[in-house]
């Protein structure tokens, strides 16, 4: 590939990142022209719905957060042993939970932070050896804490490799959250200034992944090496108003395989980085 032409990509990279609010100051928003706003959450797609429990009490809840953030890491070593529904129910609420409703239907209040409290995510999940539930597809439905049942697939781990661009060492997890966007529910009141600001809202929901599955004892990696256009066909999405563009793998870990999870960083010795 040609330099100019790297360089200049990297260039539009580093803009987009630059704050832009108010550079176009005569600039109004959906919001601010009074159109409607877009629905909160996206409506149920399925008849299949299951209501998620909530005796999170019984879960053996790390209580020192200290040692939680010292202890978090990236785990992509799964031993597949069975994850509870109490299980995936905890860490839907701890990244997504509805908490509140901000007047009549204006706003979501949500256990993670978002610009304007737009939360412009969904949540969809492949789903494999989960106490409960059949392996396949489904849909977080966070104003009721729920998932609905899109489809079966018994066997998830070509589709989880694929999904993941080849990373076969995901397709061990018990879970893999697909985060797609809502694009326009951030535009309605950001308008063109929604996006960069969006995806470091997306950065607050994997980090309370992260934490709430170190605090009972679970593993996760985000991913950001997505095919996005094989994940839309499978969620049934349009791949412009809503389209998949982030996961993040969960799964039960163990201490024996601590010696693998450091294999993975064997390059640096090799190259002595």
């Amino acid at each position: 590939m040609d330099q100019t032409f790297i360089k200049e990509l990297i260039k539009q990279g580093r803009d987009f990142m630059k704050p832009t609010l108010g550079q176009y100051p005569d600039y109004q928003s959906d919001q601010e022209l009074h159109k409607p706003q877009p629905p909160l959450v996206k409506e149920k797609a399925s008849e299949i719905v299951l209501s998620l429990p909530t005796n999170y009490e019984d879960l053996p809840i790390q209580n020192d957060f200290l040692n939680i953030i010292n202890t978090r890491q990236s785990h992509r070593v799964y031993t597949e042993e069975s994850l509870s529904l109490l299980e995936l129910s905890y860490l839907l609420w701890c990244s997504q939970g509805v908490k509140d409703i901000r007047g009549k239907s204006y706003a979501t209040l949500r256990t993670v932070p978002c610009g304007g409290a737009r939360h412009e995510f969904e949540c969809y999940m492949a789903i494999q050896n989960v106490e409960g539930l059949k392996n396949g597809f489904y849909h977080y439905l966070p104003m009721e804490h729920q998932i609905e049942f899109l489809n079966e697939k018994e066997d998830m781990k070509e589709f989880i490799t694929d999904s993941l661009q080849g990373q076969a060492w995901a397709n061990k997890a018990n879970v893999v959250f697909y985060y797609s966007v809502v694009p326009y529910r951030a535009e309605w009141r950001y308008g063109i200034y929604a996006h960069r600001i969006a995806l470091v809202d997306a950065g607050h929901i994997t980090e309370n992944v992260y934490l709430s599955s170190t605090s009972i004892g679970l593993g996760s990696c985000a991913i950001g090496a997505v095919d996005g256009k094989r994940c839309d066909t499978t969620f049934g999405l349009d791949g412009k108003e809503e389209f998949i563009f982030y996961a993040h793998t969960l799964g039960k870990i163990s201490k024996a395989d601590e010696q693998k999870e450091k294999d993975f960083y064997h390059f640096v010795k090799e190259q002595g980085l």
